[in-house]
């Protein structure tokens, strides 16, 4: 249902600070500035969260030990590792402590070893371990017997990556921070002091924007600024998923050694109980293509048994592709506009889940530099988010939860009906899927799609806002 353009303008927000864009690295920026007191909006042209780039990754809680050393990347990884540390618990974010194994499947791919390891260093990540190929047998007896040797990193993890973008908002919302989702951002003035930027919904008045619109960030730049530093130069990644009888087969996130190009193919558990494997990376000039390729998922899928033999007998789940942002650079592309009051944070790529609350961090320092002081909250509201992941306890596991309605993943009527009434209610099907893992299971909703239909009638109509807002 797409809103209904009105006839006039009115201005329908007026704050601190606009986020465009409600990914990963919107959603934590927006709650670092509403904790750090500032009045904040996310604006969203789409209607939910995660709609975007943000919406397909490889879930891994990433040390940054090969990110390129003392760049900005690293920092903001490094930070965001620490902080999603430091906050997971109180939000209900579950954590996977699986370890990574950076396997050499070539004696060419073993002599890449000690560099791999000096970088590691260098980034503060001391704590890597070289296996022979029987360590590595004994730690993961369900790899090839051609795996030669590889580089143990104990604390790279697997988390939830929908979740914890939900968390961030939420408490935001929960502080006082407004959300305006169908809502796309068409033209802009700034006057010297502040920004007028316009909507299909109406005005939005703000001293101060966060470009964070993923695939949409250089355009918004160009748009609004007159210019971009940066091309956006779409890369598609594909996955295949396998049934959850593959998750036992193995304990470790499989890491490739990475190119100069792409990080490369990893097989890892996901907080769901399945098995995953990929990323492919190919660009693309279609920002908003996330189909699949039948040739890269057969390659995917013969990749992993090519080097988990024991998943020959397993079935494929399900398959699916997120973009990513990437730029003509690898760097991240932050650019702090000043005299325009305005900072973009692009070409955020595949360590933003990791790296998002990092990133928010770094905006904050940014206005900090430019006195942009706010009367930071003592005493903010704590949001928890329901829990999905497998190895803790679900909402089928407690009483009460009335009937089972997606019986593929165990979703319950309580907690679907629990995210329609949330916060930040779903806007679509997939919303709700990343909220409660209905139809993500072995039939992808052939069963329960009917039940869904009745329980979400007149429920995704698109809101114009979440939250107060200023007439």
């Amino acid at each position: 249902m797409n809103t209904k353009l009105r006839n006039s303008n009115p201005v329908i927000a007026n704050v601190d600070i606009a986020v465009i864009g409600g990914g990963i690295v919107g959603c934590a920026t927006a709650r670092r500035m509403t904790l750090e007191g500032a009045s904040v909006i996310l604006v969203e042209k789409s209607t939910d969260i995660l709609a975007g780039a943000s919406k397909g990754n490889s879930a891994i809680l990433h040390t940054g030990f090969d990110a390129p050393v003392n760049s900005l990347e690293h920092k903001c990884i490094q930070n965001g590792y620490q902080e999603y540390l430091e906050i997971h618990k109180d939000m209900n974010l579950p954590l996977l402590k699986t370890g990574a194994l950076l396997v050499a499947w070539t004696a060419e791919e073993e002599k890449q070893f000690s560099s791999i390891i000096e970088k590691a260093k260098k980034n503060g990540v001391d704590d890597l371990r070289l296996l022979n190929t029987k360590e590595l047998q004994q730690l993961e007896p369900n790899l090839a017997e051609t795996a030669l040797a590889a580089i143990e990193v104990p604390r790279e993890f697997v988390i939830d990556p929908w979740s914890a973008p939900l968390a961030y908002l939420s408490q935001a919302v929960a502080n006082g921070c407004q959300t305006l989702f169908n809502s796309e951002i068409s033209s802009g003035e700034f006057d010297g002091k502040q920004w007028t930027l316009h909507t299909n919904n109406g005005d939005i008045k703000a001293k101060h924007v966060v470009n964070s619109a993923g695939l949409y960030g250089d355009i918004l730049d160009k748009n609004l600024l007159g210019d971009s530093e940066f091309i956006i130069k779409p890369r598609k990644g594909e996955f295949v998923v396998f049934d959850k009888a593959a998750h036992a087969l193995v304990k470790n996130i499989i890491l490739p050694i990475p190119t100069e190009i792409t990080k490369g193919v990893v097989i890892f558990p996901t907080i769901f109980g399945n098995l995953a494997v990929g990323p492919t990376a190919d660009e693309q000039e279609g920002r908003d293509d996330a189909s699949v390729d039948k040739a890269n998922l057969e390659m995917l899928y013969q990749l992993a048994l090519e080097k988990i033999p024991a998943l020959k007998n397993i079935p494929v789940t399900a398959t699916y592709a997120g973009i990513r942002p990437a730029t003509e650079k690898k760097e991240y592309r932050i650019r702090h506009v000043t005299e325009k009051n305005w900072i973009t944070l692009g070409g955020i790529r595949s360590t933003g889940l990791t790296a998002a609350l990092g990133i928010a961090q770094h905006v904050q320092k940014l206005f900090a530099e430019q006195n942009h002081q706010y009367k930071k909250l003592t005493s903010p509201l704590l949001e928890a988010v329901p829990n999905l992941a497998e190895h803790l306890t679900r909402d089928w596991q407690t009483p009460g939860y009335d009937e089972i309605i997606c019986h593929c993943e165990m979703a319950t009527k309580r907690e679907i009906l629990a995210a329609l009434n949330s916060t930040i209610p779903p806007g679509s099907l997939a919303g709700l899927k990343r909220r409660t893992r209905v139809t993500m299971g072995r039939c992808q909703g052939f069963y329960c799609s009917a039940k869904l239909s009745e329980l979400t009638e007149n429920k995704f109509i698109e809101p114009i806002s979440v939250g107060e807002t200023d007439d």
